[in-house]
């Protein structure tokens, strides 16, 4: 071979040597297979059955579901049994959603029945060989949220507007029952929140856990609420200011929620019906839809629970030696004379009984055997956190005080109020 072709042929070879050095030096990674997990819901892996889902029907018992799935009732009664001392089969409501699961061949017997009660719980009863009942609840995921609005209508119209549970208004109107009239909020009041939300498996809504801290101002006044535990050993907590008062007060300021004053207190009251003669009016109308619930505005015995004349239905409460509260018109009582009752519990239902012209309840209040406005009494107030935990609260709420002051409103372009403009707080 000539010089200058043995010179090629080695430059080649050297190349080529070199580029299978190369590619020895190249390392390729292992690819990882990520394998998708098996769809599992109340502990089980689905897949591994045949998955049958229904509510509850008129009629349906524990024992006519199962035999219409080709279970005797031999081994229903068996079942029944085993399982009473857990879960009473009895129990059943209709509407409420079940499952079984059927094994995968081609008689599908059933070999679970998974029951429903409410969102969260759910009760398993495994018969494929022995019996086994258990109850269990679905993972519970707590998210903390907060929100912030400018009254412009209503406050329930406000927070609806936002998209804002209906809960957490009725929850806000509980906390501020005792130091907001709520039927006289004005334009440009406003309030923040910090709550917190229960989602069932991270994505289906469950309702609110709990309002931590709220801030709402109603007449250029500020009203903070903390939610604080007063007794760990009986899980009882309650909402104070920022300077440890409560903010209950002995007394509602009103028997039902989300309804509006027809009619006021007013001794010198004149109606033209009765050509304009005085005709008192010793009570506080509030109107509100028939059936709507009606509230103890605080802790007593009934005296009365009867109907007469022009009353129509009514309740009437003995609260202490000075209080005494009446609530008129009702569709019907749910109370009885001699009976406890505590604040906020039902004690009968917005009705027409009786002399009146539309559905409402009249509320009376009565101080030392007198009827008095109880919008112009000085109630007195529930008491404040214990001086041995005023220190603990002070540290308590510091950050949560300062999350609700960050919170900022939404831009928006209001119109100052007039001279005594208000606002009715009620739900369309």
């Amino acid at each position: 071979m000539q010089p200058k072709y043995l010179l090629i042929a080695l430059f080649i070879t050297s190349i080529l040597f070199s580029c299978k050095s190369d590619e020895k030096k190249i390392e390729v990674e292992p690819q990882t297979v990520i394998e998708e997990e098996p769809d599992k819901e109340f502990g089980f892996v689905l897949e591994d059955y045949v998955v049958k889902r229904d509510t509850i029907r008129k009629g349906d018992s524990f024992g006519e579901i199962l035999e219409r799935n080709k279970i005797g009732y031999p081994k229903i009664f068996q079942i029944a049994e085993k399982a009473k001392d857990t879960f009473d089969i009895r129990k059943l409501q209709v509407g409420k959603p079940y499952t079984l699961l059927c094994s995968k061949d081609s008689l599908q017997t059933p070999e679970c029945f998974i029951y429903q009660p409410n969102n969260i719980d759910y009760v398993v009863i495994k018969f494929a060989d022995s019996v086994i009942t258990y109850k269990e609840k679905k993972p519970i995921t707590i998210v903390e949220k907060e929100a912030s609005g400018i009254v412009m209508n209503s406050l329930s119209e406000t927070m609806e507007s936002q998209g804002l549970p209906y809960q957490l208004i009725n929850d806000m109107s509980d906390i501020y029952a005792w130091t907001i009239d709520f039927f006289r909020l004005q334009k440009g009041d406003r309030f923040k929140i910090v709550y917190k939300q229960r989602f069932i498996e991270d994505t289906i809504y469950a309702g609110i856990e709990s309002i931590d801290a709220a801030y709402f101002k109603h007449k250029d006044e500020s009203f903070y609420a903390f939610n604080f535990e007063v007794d760990s050993t009986k899980n009882i907590s309650d909402y104070f200011d920022e300077n440890t008062k409560s903010l209950r007060r002995t007394f509602l300021k009103a028997p039902v929620q989300f309804s509006r004053i027809s009619s006021r207190y007013n001794l010198n009251r004149r109606i033209a019906y009765y050509g304009y003669k005085l005709r008192p009016h010793k009570g506080t109308d509030f109107a509100a839809p028939i059936g709507t619930p009606i509230l103890a505005t605080a802790n007593g015995t009934v005296t009365e629970s009867t109907r007469r004349g022009g009353n129509g239905k009514y309740v009437k409460i003995k609260h202490n030696a000075t209080y005494s509260t009446q609530y008129l018109h009702m569709k019907a009582q749910n109370v009885k004379k001699g009976q406890f009752v505590k604040q906020g519990d039902v004690i009968g239902w917005v009705g027409m009984t009786g002399n009146t012209g539309g559905p409402h309840v009249c509320y009376r209040f009565w101080k030392n055997g007198k009827q008095v406005d109880p919008f112009r009494e000085k109630l007195p107030a529930a008491e404040s956190i214990p001086d041995t935990l005023k220190g603990k609260y002070t540290e308590f709420i510091k950050p949560l005080k300062l999350k609700l002051d960050n919170i900022q409103f939404e831009d928006n372009k209001i119109e100052l109020p007039t001279e005594d403009e208000t606002l009715t707080s009620k739900i369309q």
